[in-house]
């Protein structure tokens, strides 16, 4: 999705000031150190500063154009949408030197032959530099452009030159910015192992997940001096020194040990398990709470739940007809009516849902 680039505020000021100057290829900009115009400039910041490190960014930023910056005549180039006239070169350069104790030197000037004249005749004596300054610390950050000029402090020059550098200054440097952020929230999305098309409310949501797992876990990430690149090496350290220490024999049962121990203390379970349900079975068997037909049924569910099964013997009740033998210690067929059931059989059958032909079978009585 198209997203506006966000913007940031910039205590950024902009001046013209101007120093003698001669018809050759190299034209002081900016004296070292600390400075202030003769009109008293600068009202918004202690004064205009620029040393090595500032001058090398300006050199930097000019050598990353394509364009060379002109110098014209009283700043005509930013006058020209408000007047309307012309605003012819004076000369053209791209290439900045800082000299140590003096300046921001343009090294590369190339004059026209009108300027170069107009300069030889002392005509024009003086060249004004446009640039963008810190208002809190007066440092310079941007060269613009310059101008041939016999009076520095021109009536209302300021605020045309701040109106005009400010519109060219806020493109560039909106685009330096744009480009800093892309870069910087790829960079994140990577981190934090997010989609490329990750929006910034995506990216900075995640990010302060993380922020709080940091917090949570690590009290040093509160303090100043907290690093991110410091607290992974540490964690990676002590992972590395786990995974070489070995353990305590005091402390720690080999895998393989404890796998035979709990095999064999299943093994024994079983075993006893085994022998409950045989001895409850049987005396089931015995009593007549259990028929002969219900003895797979119920080691079955002893084996798999034998408080199951002790509940439910608990609860059954004996039948005095299968407390003894079935035939009363005769065969079948020797005396007695065989082929018929007792009363309390009968109410065996009536109270199991077995047919008395069914309960014959288990008495190994004919049918």
């Amino acid at each position: 999705m198209n997203r506006k680039p966000k913007t940031f505020p910039l205590a950024i000021g902009f001046a013209a000031c101007a120093f003698a100057l001669s018809a050759s290829a190299e034209v002081q900009l900016l004296p070292a150190g600390k400075f202030r115009a003769t009109d008293g400039r600068p009202k918004d910041a202690p004064h205009w500063y620029i040393d090595a490190t500032l001058a090398q960014a300006i050199i930097d930023q000019l050598a990353g154009r394509s364009n060379p910056l002109v110098i014209d005549y009283e700043h005509q180039s930013l006058l020209a949408a408000k007047n309307g006239q012309p605003a012819p070169a004076a000369a053209w350069f791209k290439k900045l030197e800082w000299r140590e104790g003096d300046g921001l030197y343009a090294i590369d000037v190339e004059w026209t032959a009108r300027a170069s004249a107009l300069i030889e005749a002392k005509e024009y004596l003086y060249i004004s530099p446009v640039f963008s300054y810190d208002k809190k610390t007066g440092a310079i950050r941007s060269i613009f452009n310059a101008a041939l000029t016999n009076n520095p402090a021109l009536d209302g020059m300021d605020d045309v030159v701040a109106q005009a550098a400010a519109t060219r200054f806020s493109t560039e440097t909106q685009e330096l910015l744009t480009m800093n952020l892309d870069e910087l929230l790829n960079n994140i999305r990577w981190l934090l192992n997010l989609p490329t098309l990750a929006t910034t409310e995506e990216v900075v949501a995640e990010l302060q997940k993380a922020v709080d797992v940091i917090k949570n876990g690590n009290p040093e990430a509160a303090t100043v001096g907290f690093s991110l690149p410091t607290l992974l090496a540490a964690r990676n350290t002590e992972i590395v020194e786990l995974k070489a220490a070995s353990p305590d024999p005091a402390k720690y049962v080999p895998i393989d040990t404890m796998k035979a121990v709990q095999d064999e203390l299943a093994s024994l379970r079983a075993e006893v398990n085994g022998r409950e349900v045989d001895s409850l079975v049987t005396a089931a068997l015995a009593d007549g709470r259990l028929l002969p037909p219900q003895e797979a049924w119920a080691r079955e569910l002893g084996g798999k739940d034998i408080a199951a099964l002790k509940g439910y013997l608990d609860t059954a009740q004996p039948v005095a007809a299968l407390s003894g033998t079935q035939t009363g210690g005769k065969k079948p067929g020797e005396g007695g009516n065989d082929e018929q059931l007792t009363e309390s059989q009968l109410a065996v059958c009536k109270a199991m849902g077995v047919s008395p032909e069914e309960f014959k079978k288990t008495l190994g009585a004919p049918v």
